[in-house]
């Protein structure tokens, strides 16, 4: 029995470091792209890599699983006043915008120390009603420390590359717009 205890927390290890490992090369990626008030041109995206969330749901989301789909990959935090400010623009397309191809995943990086769920991520997620997928990083993950800011949206094409990088909260002017050039491509 101790043994199995052994190898189960040694699979959360590898799992978290794992994640932390693939998220880090993503910011590495994006972090020399500054982020500008355009798009990143075409043929200087990089490819988003490889990306596995545990959804609260118990659920596994996966970016291969969006292929064809742009998509806005959104860190937060529960205690984050812009995070508040911005979010309910994001329920608001991805309601309008999401059967044209347009989806959001939230990852929250609230710090905690088990598998349960922080109080916090929990009343975000109901006083916004957020119909799109929620994350949370693994417990007493790095990732969070590696971003310049919260909150902090990737923004995906629908080839799975970086089409631009946003830090702080995103006006609804400029995400809408620039989703509609990602879809309409």
């Amino acid at each position: 029995m101790l043994q199995l205890s052994h190898s189960i927390e040694r699979h959360k290890v590898l799992y978290a470091a794992g994640a932390a490992l693939i998220l880090a090369i993503a910011f590495s990626a994006v972090r020399s792209l500054k982020p500008a008030n355009h798009l990143i041109a075409e043929q200087e995206r990089r490819a988003m890599p490889a990306m596995t969330q545990k959804l609260l749901n118990g659920e596994t989301w996966k970016l291969s699983d969006h292929r064809g789909e742009v998509i806005a990959i959104n860190y937060w935090a529960s205690w984050c006043a812009p995070c508040w400010q911005e979010t309910p623009m994001l329920v608001k397309l991805s309601r309008e915008l999401g059967p044209r191809g347009f989806t959001v995943i939230g990852v929250a990086t609230d710090e905690h120390s088990s598998d349960e769920i922080p109080a916090g991520v929990s009343r975000f997620v109901e006083r916004f009603q957020i119909p799109y997928a929620i994350a949370i990083i693994s417990p007493m993950s790095q990732i969070a420390y590696g971003m310049e800011g919260l909150p902090t949206t990737l923004l995906v094409d629908r080839n799975g590359r970086v089409a631009k990088v946003y830090t702080g909260a995103i006006r609804e002017a400029e995400l809408r717009s620039d989703v509609e050039a990602l879809l309409s491509a």
